[in-house]
């Protein structure tokens, strides 16, 4: 019996100790989209101050696949020992979620560790930069009289995917959905006349709309971005239904101690409150946020109904 005591005492002051050294060792972040994305140069945005900030290096791995599930079981089957975690949106543990029933391969809540909810973001809808019309309204009456009109998005039941079919849903049209791996290959479609339109990220757009390759025409989530206050909203435009705005979170496996989750949240709100990245942020239409894990929670729970509606509303399906 006091061996067995001695043993736990042994191995909890190892733990401890363990995590008091925390970290002592490079830190991996995972982003389970493709590399160049909006999300993989918002990863390394904050992974060199964050690097910083802990004392050891923050190496951003770029995992995609089957919208965001080969990289969140990279982060699900990784150790629970704070050496691992995770940069993503909604898609992981929202929209997988409800689209997914029967065969989603990880449990978002007992898989997954919330850290914090980093920023909520906006999507911008674009077409070719010569295109007849210039905002959403002769968008759709340019569409209107075509059989078939294409749109891209960064993957089936994106918020891109949704956002398309609410548009189709709403103003009447003959939208077909084609999924791509990321949003800039579906820019570079769009540029090049492969694609009517594409929803993307202001990170991925901004630079072929300065060049004049692709133009926007309109700007999901609830208020016009600071990043292009210029841009009007869906809403604005007489779409409704498309003012949820997408958000980007930290997540570490399930398991991982709570000084290490506290850790890594303390940092992570202390990276994006720097004024140079909270800038850089704002640029690409992200506002940062950085609260707690229950809080966290409590805001996914609180939106989950909303997106389940929105989602079965849309008729987005897996294809």
């Amino acid at each position: 019996m006091r061996f067995m005591t001695a043993l736990f005492a042994a191995l909890t002051c190892a733990s401890a100790h363990a995590q008091g050294d925390y970290p002592s060792k490079p830190v991996r972040l995972i982003t389970p989209f493709n590399p160049g994305g909006a999300i993989d140069i918002y990863s390394r945005l904050i992974a060199e101050p964050l690097s910083k900030r802990l004392g050891q290096n923050v190496v951003v791995e770029a995992i995609a696949g089957a919208n965001t599930i080969v990289g969140t079981q990279a982060v699900a089957r990784a150790a629970p020992d704070g050496y691992t975690f995770m940069v993503t949106t909604m898609s992981t543990t929202v929209n997988n979620r409800i689209l997914y029933t029967k065969t989603l391969p990880y449990d978002p809540d007992k898989d997954l560790a919330p850290i914090t909810q980093l920023s909520y973001g906006t999507v911008l809808f674009v077409g070719p930069g010569n295109a007849p019309y210039g905002d959403l309204k002769g968008f759709i009456a340019w569409a209107k009289g075509k059989d078939r009109v294409t749109y891209g998005s960064w993957g089936v039941a994106s918020w891109g995917h949704l956002a398309g079919q609410i548009l189709k849903r709403e103003a009447g049209l003959s939208l077909e959905h084609v999924p791509y791996k990321g949003d800039v290959p579906a820019i570079t479609d769009v540029q090049n006349g492969a694609l009517d339109t594409t929803f993307a990220s202001p990170t991925s757009a901004k630079p072929r709309i300065a060049s004049g390759g692709i133009k926007p025409l309109a700007m999901t989530g609830p208020q016009r971005s600071a990043s292009m206050p210029e841009l009007a909203t869906f809403t604005e435009q007489g779409v409704p239904n498309v003012d949820l705005a997408i958000w980007v979170g930290a997540y570490a496996p399930a398991g991982t101690p709570r000084p290490i989750i506290d850790r890594l949240q303390r940092e992570l709100k202390a990276v994006i409150n720097l004024p140079e990245v909270k800038e850089r942020m704002v640029a690409q239409g992200q506002t940062p946020v950085g609260n707690t894990p229950e809080e966290f929670v409590a805001n996914v729970r609180a939106d989950l109904p909303k997106w389940e509606a929105l989602i079965k509303a849309s008729g987005a399906k897996l294809e």
